[in-house]
């Protein structure tokens, strides 16, 4: 039987709630089979009466995120529609998931220069930037998709900003993808560029980009392959190494003993994917056992439900999951 359900948006920003060429919308009215619309200072939701049930904690978080000036896009709508929490009701549910918003506004990376604030979407990812902020080594395990690199890389610019630290390194191990990098073309640094792209890429997101390219000239931020780390001693710094799951047993020793005062170290990586020859030899996989219970190192699990990407992307994971069982 078709219904219609009116929900109040006083004093929610439109524009916030309705999304880029409203997509937020949109994405509603396509996942639930309904019609949605603004008009005056209402929120019609129409069709069957089921799916208008489905859809309406969807609309109501959506309309307090637009109330509080939140930014939200329709990647978090989606999320919203798979744990759904009605801000109109008293049940534990709702609490509980009124308490997980409070804890991600709490979370937020503010980076002047920023496209956005930068904030937790999971309870998994509101834990991980938790952790980047009390724990001086973190270890971010879980499949793509999930934040653990952009995340990481906008704790290493909030501590720069607040001048907690003095540099950021960034670095990755440089495993060959099938091509021997003696035989690709340029110098150095044209060779191992391609690996560190991903770095590049959140950093520009987070900061404008002249300011990027002069961090980097100065030394301020740098980014390099493993390799260039031996032999150092890195103070006031914020260290990440990401793709961890293909730095070798010696390489990860070598990152972990660069640590120097008052320095920080994320490491991230996906099980699942390690290019080694040999898996088994996965430095990552070794500090799971060997730094389990060293106080001061945390290891925050991500996983599918964490994943912030394209809705696909969770079932992509889902299915080789399911395909390797």
């Amino acid at each position: 039987m078709a219904t219609e359900r009116r929900l109040s948006i006083d004093g929610a920003d439109q524009q916030l709630l309705a999304g880029v060429n409203d997509s937020n919308l949109t994405t509603l009215a396509r996942h639930c089979d309904i019609r949605v619309v603004l008009r005056r200072d209402e929120m019609i939701l129409s069709g069957p009466e089921a799916d208008v049930d489905r859809a309406s904690p969807t609309a109501r978080r959506m309309i307090r995120y637009a109330r509080l000036r939140r930014p939200f896009d329709a990647v978090d709508v989606e999320r919203f529609l798979e744990a759904p929490a009605d801000g109109d009701g008293g049940s534990r549910k709702s609490a509980g998931a009124r308490g997980s918003d409070r804890r991600s506004a709490k979370q937020e990376v503010a980076l002047a220069g920023a496209r956005r604030a930068i904030r937790p979407k999971s309870p998994g990812q509101d834990k991980y930037l938790a952790a980047m902020r009390e724990r001086d080594i973190v270890v971010g395990i879980g499949p793509a998709g999930t934040g653990k690199t952009y995340l990481a890389v906008a704790a290493a610019v909030e501590a720069l900003n607040r001048k907690r630290i003095r540099r950021i390194i960034l670095t990755r191990p440089a495993v060959e993808a099938g091509e021997a990098l003696g035989f690709l073309p340029g110098d150095i640094r044209e060779k191992v560029d391609p690996y560190l792209r991903p770095l590049y890429d959140a950093l520009e997101d987070m900061m404008p980009h002249d300011r990027v390219r002069r961090a980097i000239e100065d030394r301020v931020i740098e980014v390099a392959p493993l390799a260039y780390m031996r032999g150092r001693t890195l103070s006031d710094a914020f260290l990440i190494l990401d793709e961890a799951q293909n730095a070798t047993t010696a390489q990860m020793k070598m990152f972990l003993t660069r640590l120097g005062l008052n320095s920080k170290t994320v490491i991230t990586g996906d099980k699942t994917q390690i290019d080694l020859p040999r898996p088994e030899d996965s430095g990552l996989l070794e500090i799971e056992e060997v730094l389990r219970d060293v106080v001061g190192i945390d290891f925050v699990y991500l996983d599918d439900a964490d994943v912030v990407r394209h809705r696909l992307v969770k079932e992509i994971i889902r299915a080789y999951r399911e395909s390797e069982r």
